[in-house]
C-alpha cells in the first residue's frame, strides 16, 4: 500500500476483500499518520478538522 502523502511504500498489505474504517496508516518514510478507509480497493483519506 502507498502512503497518500509521500507516495512511498508502507508496511500494509490489503486483499480484494479488505475493508477498513478509521484506520491509522503510519508511513515509516515521512513519519506521518493518516486516517484512511478502504472499501473495494478504494483508499479514502479522512480529513480531520484542526483542533
Amino acid at each position: 500500500m502507498l502512503c497518500p502523502i509521500c507516495k512511498n511504500k508502507t508496511r500494509l498489505k490489503m486483499g480484494e476483500d479488505t475493508e477498513l474504517k478509521n484506520f491509522p496508516l503510519y508511513c515509516p518514510k515521512c513519519k506521518q499518520e493518516t486516517l484512511i478507509e478502504i472499501t473495494n480497493l478504494q483508499v479514502i483519506v479522512i480529513k480531520e478538522p484542526d483542533a
